[in-house]
């Protein structure tokens, strides 16, 4: 018989993120390339996801009509 198992209600043990620090029960667990594994919570990935780590400086010059070549 084949068990379905829901991910929403495994049960993991509370984690560090490894961008902000704080103990988290909703994370993703990332490989590195040296088999070391990187904790990251869903609001770090998120703030990511949107640029929230980008420079001050940068915008977008093609949303101005200006196209970098």
């Amino acid at each position: 018989m084949i068990e379905s198992i829901d991910p929403k209600l495994t049960e993991k043990p509370v984690a560090r993120c490894a961008k902000c620090d704080r103990e988290v029960t909703h994370y993703n667990r990332f490989v590195e390339p040296d088999d070391e594994i990187v904790n990251v919570c869903w609001q770090c990935l998120q703030r990511e996801e949107k640029g929230f780590f980008a420079k001050r400086d940068f915008y977008r010059r093609g949303r101005r009509g200006v196209v970098p070549r």
